[in-house]
């Protein structure tokens, strides 16, 4: 992956990430089943972490 699909995808992960830690703070609200939610933000932590990595390679 090029430096600029590394951001473009940061910038879709962080964008995921908010989407739903909005949706889990909404299912916590209304006592819904938020383990689903949570672990998608398991996932997406992951995954940021990841390119985050990758990023810094281009750095170096």
């Amino acid at each position: 992956m090029t430096k600029k699909e590394l951001e473009d995808k940061l910038d879709e992960l962080k964008s995921d990430y908010v989407r739903i830690q909005s949706d889990l703070d909404k299912l916590v609200y209304v006592r819904g089943r938020a383990s689903s939610a949570e672990e998608q933000l398991v996932r997406l932590e992951k995954e940021l972490a990841e390119v985050y990595k990758k990023l810094e390679e281009y750095e170096d």
